[in-house]
């Protein structure tokens, strides 16, 4: 893990910093970028996803699903929490501190909007970031990589209905031809893209060379789109600072619940800590590229529900490092097998 990535937080609150004083200083200009809009698709944000997401899709290796055989319950204990559990209780705490604990400091179309945005992370689990995490556990790679792999290909039948089920239980309209199209552009098209750029650069160090190369586009799309968000929402937040604490208080609650979860289940199940750390890091940690893109196109640029998303790249970084310095203090209490 680089500095960079290792700060990553670091840069990401730099970058709301300066979005908030450049929405200030030209609002014309954050303006513009608001306006390019095609069918709810912000063409600057989408080019911007793409070039984090794409990256992350090189690195899915879909011929790598045959190996789920190999150890197949911690496979299972990721797609239960991720699939069967995540989902609903990001939801949930989302209504319950949104609709009912902070009710008395927001207004409810606002705590709508970030319900909606709470909804969108909590259905979009981890990919790229996963990597690292493993890494830094001394996980086994390349069942992180089926790991990864399984879930994406879920991912594109999954994520829309799950998403809007949850929008229709929590009372918030919802757009469907935006949300599959944004599905359809922001995993589908980047994972096709990412397996055909696979089999172009056809062996395993020519795929991981090209990753490398383009893995700081990543980190440049996910911090210019932070800036453009911030730049559009620095009226409400200089306004009302108290709103990014508040809604990063059911991210850590789901954070912290969801890894518990998924580690008690893997220690229960005797799943050796090389697999076990990396498949409840992955039920801990967010695609929040998807849902950052999926608030924007569904809701809008200057939307609380955009908002929300990003609050949790925010989160995420610190808070999974601290789970990385559990898992390893842990890791002894595991099977070694």
């Amino acid at each position: 893990m680089s500095a960079f990535e290792r700060y990553l937080s670091l840069w990401v609150a730099a970058a709301m910093v300066a979005g908030i004083a450049i929405g200030a200083l030209a609002p014309g200009l954050v303006a513009a970028v608001a306006g390019a809009e095609i069918a709810s698709i912000n063409l600057v944000v989408a080019v911007l996803i793409w070039a984090m997401v794409y990256p992350m899709m090189v690195g899915v290796d879909i011929a790598a699903v045959g190996d789920i055989a190999r150890q197949p319950r911690g496979l299972l204990v990721t797609l239960a929490v991720n699939w069967l559990i995540k989902p609903f209780t990001m939801a949930a705490l989302a209504v319950l501190f949104f609709e009912h604990v902070f009710a008395p400091w927001l207004a409810p179309e606002d705590a709508a909007q970030y319900t909606a945005g709470l909804i969108l992370l909590g259905a979009a689990p981890c990919t790229a970031m996963v990597f690292v995490w493993s890494q830094l556990t001394r996980g086994d790679a390349t069942y992180t990589l089926v790991q990864v792999s399984v879930n994406d290909l879920i991912m594109v039948v999954a994520f829309a209905p799950i998403v809007a089920f949850l929008l229709g239980v929590a009372d918030i309209s919802v757009p469907w031809q935006t949300l599959v199209l944004a599905t359809v552009l922001y995993v589908l098209l980047p994972l096709l893209a990412g397996a055909l750029t696979r089999r172009r650069l056809g062996d395993r160090t020519a795929i991981d060379a090209f990753a490398a190369r383009a893995k700081p586009w990543s980190v440049v799309g996910l911090i210019a789109t932070v800036l453009i968000l911030f730049g559009l929402q620095g009226e409400t937040i200089l306004a009302r600072p108290a709103v990014i604490a508040l809604i990063a208080v059911p991210i850590l609650i789901q954070s912290y619940g969801i890894f518990a979860l998924a580690y008690a289940a893997a220690f229960a199940l005797r799943v050796p800590h090389r697999i076990a750390a990396p498949c409840a890091l992955i039920g801990t940690s967010n695609f929040f590229e998807l849902a950052v893109a999926v608030a924007i196109s569904l809701f809008g640029l200057n939307s609380g529900a955009a908002l929300a998303t990003v609050v949790g790249v925010l989160v995420e970084v610190p808070v999974m490092l601290s789970l990385v310095a559990v898992a390893n203090r842990t890791r002894a209490r595991f099977a070694a097998g």
